[in-house]
């Protein structure tokens, strides 16, 4: 009884903190003085905001958002029941955030191949393959709510076998998509009375790229655990030492990091930070001018690119430590072992994807949208919202082109996969992105778990938290393509 007046309390508090609409959040006000009269303890949020990276004062406050945020903020609520962290976030840029919320809608709740529960299940599958479970935590309470079997919460081995079988694709997806064969693909096609029919395939892949690159996002942007679930709020007294095993397993330790300088991190006076970003852009109008004046030729393009694809695997996390699955999160996937690994390391070559050969606007795009009506679209639409995304600054900068900077960091994630577009010069990567930089890429791609403050401080200091956010998206998106691309590709190959 205890735990579930906890709860309550938990989700009112959620309702007078997050809640779109006014007059709910004063009602909500209203019952939680009301119960504090009655001597009963109320729960505090054990965070500071909706991520533990950026300041909550910087950070759009419920209340205090514009028009179209607020038309967003209710749309959200109407559709979730809560405004979540992510969509906190994530408005930072209004555009995108309508996108991925009309996609993420249509793919949970719409007509679909998929019933409702499965879809939710999916996402548990994706979301703990990275061990986010800040994912997991949300889509356990949705599985439930759509009337799912909470049997299959004790494990995967406890859901059916046709989803069991999903295991080995969404692993290779979420860490290795590049080993991706005709073959796999029909084994899940072909296993008889626990077969996927291809549109139900399709929305299974869609669902677990989507999880695997929202796990990007939710560590990029070290998004808090929400007010109302597991490790979002405490009936203890705040102390320096308080924090929960929920906030180690996301990478955070302590009240001290948020306000120590990181740790192997030299601070940077604002005129060193200022003349890092007249740098870059320096560098943007040297290539401008270097690409006007002479065009490298096709065997230079392609040795530059096997050079940035055999770089990018020595770019590591300056993070050591290994993280570990909780067993709370670990249970929902098999091969626990199993992660990360580059594609070239141990002898093994894959042969590079080449984006002339199989590309989404005219491979993927087509056999989503004929197997899955109007996914296609939305996928589409939301890819070129995120690529093409700008304002024309950068940091205190106004009236900045930053298309060729938005392009360096789309094409270093699809080298990264092994994805090359015959008409990029790859020799622009290096002069653009950093090493730190690169790092973080890197991580939150690749094993976003191992994401933590210091690599999200460490890159782009001088800009501002929306810019550093909008990385972000660009991240999710170009990670979404490059895992469709690999599973897209085999099954074309398996239905010709």
């Amino acid at each position: 009884a205890r735990d579930r007046l906890g709860e309550a309390l938990a989700r009112l508090l959620m309702l007078s903190k997050r809640c779109p609409f006014p007059d709910v959040r004063e009602k909500s006000e209203a019952i939680l003085g009301r119960v504090q009269e009655l001597g009963i303890r109320i729960p505090r949020p054990l965070g500071h905001g909706p991520s533990r990276f950026i300041p909550e004062k910087e950070t759009i406050q419920v209340g205090k958002e514009d028009a179209t945020m607020h038309t967003l903020f209710a749309e959200s609520f109407a559709t979730l029941g809560r405004l979540d962290n992510v969509t906190l976030v994530m408005v930072f840029h209004p555009q995108y955030l309508e996108s991925f919320l009309k996609t993420q809608h249509y793919l949970l709740q719409m007509d679909g191949p998929l019933p409702l529960h499965y879809r939710h299940y999916i996402g548990i599958m994706a979301a703990a393959r990275h061990q986010c479970s800040y994912l997991v935590n949300l889509h356990v309470n949705d599985f439930l709510h759509v009337g799912g079997d909470p049997k299959w919460l004790n494990g995967l081995e406890n859901a059916p076998q046709k989803l069991q079988n999903l295991g080995e694709l969404n692993k290779m997806l979420a860490h290795r998509p590049w080993l991706i064969t005709k073959e796999h693909i029909e084994q899940l096609l072909k296993t008889e009375e626990n077969s996927w029919s291809l549109a139900e395939l399709i929305h299974a892949v869609v669902l677990l790229t989507h999880y695997h690159s929202l796990a990007s996002f939710t560590f990029g942007c070290g998004i808090s655990p929400e007010i109302d679930c597991e490790g979002g709020h405490t009936f203890r007294p705040p102390s320096v030492s308080n924090y929960c095993i929920c906030d180690i397993t996301n990478g955070y330790h302590g009240v001290d990091e948020i306000h120590a300088s990181p740790a192997g991190i030299i601070p940077v006076s604002p005129t060193e930070s200022v003349c890092e970003v007249e740098a870059l852009m320096e560098k943007m109008k040297q290539l401008q001018e270097c690409r006007d004046e002479e065009e490298a030729s096709q065997e230079e393009m392609a040795t530059r690119f096997e050079r940035e694809k055999r770089e990018s695997m020595f770019v590591c996390s300056s993070e050591d430590e290994e993280s570990a699955a909780t067993r709370d999160v670990s249970r929902h996937f098999e091969d626990t072992s199993y992660g990360y690994k580059d594609f070239s390391r141990h002898g093994m070559h894959v042969p590079t994807f080449r984006v002339q050969d199989y590309s989404w606007e005219d491979h993927g795009y087509s056999l989503v949208n004929r197997l899955y009506p109007d996914v296609g679209q939305l996928l589409d639409e939301k890819f070129h919202i995120a690529y093409n995304l700008t304002y024309n600054t950068m940091a205190m900068h106004k009236d900045v082109d930053t298309s060729m900077l938005r392009r360096a960091i789309w094409n270093y994630i699809h080298c990264m996969f092994g994805i090359r577009y015959d008409d990029y010069d790859y020799g622009e990567i290096n002069q653009l992105l950093d090493r730190s930089f690169k790092v973080y890429i890197k991580t939150v791609v690749c094993t976003p778990e191992k994401t933590t403050k210091r690599m999200y401080d460490s890159f782009w200091r001088q800009f501002e938290h929306s810019e550093k956010v909008h990385v972000n998206l660009l991240l999710v998106e170009a990670r979404m393509q490059a895992e469709l691309l690999y599973a897209l590709r085999a099954i074309t190959r398996y239905m010709t």
